[in-house]
């Protein structure tokens, strides 16, 4: 019978959650056995309720201070102090989460939302954290670098900046937030990318201990559109109409068939927001009752806070009333054993 108070292992060092390091495998795969052994955890094929964890972009670039996009939130030491929580709660529950999905964004240096896409009458790029507003494509104050187009759009300059007012449009027109120019990160082949290394960690250990396939999701990488939403693309069509993204129908429908599946990561703004929102969506087109079916870590998330520059806390918040009242719960990991049995 598998045990939903389990000790922490004490190979896991608090200290080093704010730092990059080697996963020791073959070390943690012998424990990870061993562990299983003597706490009596069964396989997850023989869970009769399933239970998913979804981590949302938990990687260096969001998660570690000092990198690109490193999320903060109000406190400053936000996205640190989630995965301490994370990692706790991954280890003391390994008998009870079944599978754990791990969404990657993951992006190259040429794509709509970094500054090498666009230039202004000068010929220079725009500095992060710059929002890109339809009116200024309109009248050119940015536009895409034409240096761009042979690696994006096969050197068609002009279709490249018809898309791009296009885009600018549509996430006008959808009520998404304007398009902002972010810092380089979660670059592909590059450190920034990968998990952060004591979550990383912690979702190895569980891989070897219940037997379970982590679950690895891309999202992110398309140069025409954003992808804060695992699950949905900003924009799924260009300016003629003809599809350029895709949702994630698979996954959609495998979140879905867990039992109970529970949400973390980073960031809560944006990230985490707009994949539960497009989760929200799918559910009210199926069976609105479905919506009970999801925890949502609140002591596992923060939202993107920019000192001096913005805060979107307040957003996070209405984000997570309006799941809430859709049937959600607002859980905390430290206190898991009031709803996860």
């Amino acid at each position: 019978m598998n045990t939903h108070q389990l000790p922490i292992p004490t190979f896991f060092a608090p200290s080093k959650v704010n730092e990059v390091w080697r996963v020791p495998y073959q070390q943690r795969a012998v424990e990870a056995a061993t562990w299983a052994q003597r706490y009596n955890i069964t396989p997850a094929s023989e869970d009769k309720i399933r239970v998913g964890l979804l981590l949302i972009d938990v990687q260096n670039t969001f998660c570690i201070p000092g990198f690109e996009l490193f999320v903060g939130g109000r406190s400053g030491t936000g996205a640190v102090e989630d995965n301490t929580r994370l990692c706790e709660f991954i280890y003391r529950h390994l008998g009870v989460i079944s599978t754990i999905a791990a969404t990657m964004d993951t992006h190259t240096a040429m794509q709509i939302f970094h500054p090498v896409f666009w230039i202004n009458s000068s010929g220079d790029h725009p500095t992060p954290a710059t929002l890109i507003m339809p009116d200024e494509v309109e009248q050119g104050i940015w536009k895409v670098n034409p240096a761009v187009a042979a690696s994006i759009s096969n050197g068609d300059y002009q279709a490249l900046q018809n898309h791009a007012l296009h885009y600018v449009n549509q996430l006008t027109n959808r009520g998404k937030y304007p398009l902002t120019v972010w810092p380089y990160h979660a670059m592909l082949g590059g450190i920034s990318h990968a998990l952060v290394s004591a979550v990383e960690e912690a979702v190895f250990f569980h891989t070897i201990a219940r037997n379970a396939q982590t679950r690895f999701e891309i999202k992110g990488n398309n140069p025409l559109t954003e992808n804060y939403s695992v699950l949905h693309p900003e924009v799924l069509t260009g300016v003629d109409g003809q599809a350029i993204a895709r949702k994630n129908t698979e996954l959609i429908q495998d979140l879905l068939e867990f039992d109970k599946l529970i949400v973390a990561g980073q960031a809560k703004s944006h990230c985490v927001a707009w994949t539960i929102d497009d989760l929200l969506t799918e559910i009210k087109s199926v069976d609105s009752s479905l919506a009970q079916k999801i925890y949502l870590l609140e002591d596992c998330t923060s939202p993107v806070v920019i000192p001096d520059i913005v805060d979107y806390t307040e957003q996070a918040e209405a984000a997570f009333e309006r799941f809430a009242k859709a049937g959600m719960h607002l859980v905390k990991s430290s206190q898991a054993s009031d709803w996860l049995a």
